[in-house]
């Protein structure tokens, strides 16, 4: 009986860690500001595909002339994607439609964007789309920006 609730206790414990070091690891990402909410799917077919499949939640951090996304639900450190302002290409903007609409959060835009040749779908919200459109505007001087 004792060793079972020793067991028990160790699980729970171990969950109660897990969840603490995802708010901490999130805390962190956030820290040094101008992040937002951003669901990415990467390497995306020319046609459009509505069925959901391929989208990850995640957390984007502008960092100068970059933007860094992390993962919501990973313990690394580092980001799992860096985009460079000069190198996306705005190719479409629309709403969420099908299946879609139940994988990106309620209020969700879509960007489809080119990134050195490979096409990517940013999801996030309204705000968050004005932000980032305005981020990409404001290249330094001499910059391409190609904002569909």
């Amino acid at each position: 009986m004792i060793l079972a609730l020793l067991v028990c206790g160790s699980v729970v414990l171990l969950v109660l860690v897990g969840l603490f070091v995802f708010g901490l690891r999130r805390r962190l990402i956030q820290r040094s500001g101008g992040t937002f909410d951003c669901s990415l799917r990467w390497d995306t077919p020319e046609e459009l595909d509505t069925s959901g499949k391929g989208w990850v939640y995640g957390v984007a951090r502008y960092s100068g002339d970059r933007i860094a996304w992390f993962r919501v639900f990973s313990y690394a450190p580092k980001p799992r994607r860096v985009l460079e302002r000069s190198a996306i290409e705005v190719v479409t903007r629309r709403s969420p439609q099908g299946e879609e609409e139940l994988a990106l959060l309620s209020d969700a835009h879509i960007l489809g964007c080119v990134h050195r040749g490979t096409r990517l779908e940013l999801a996030m919200s309204e705000d968050a789309l004005t932000g980032f459109l305005a981020w990409l505007e404001a290249a330094p001087p001499g910059q391409r920006v190609n904002v569909a």
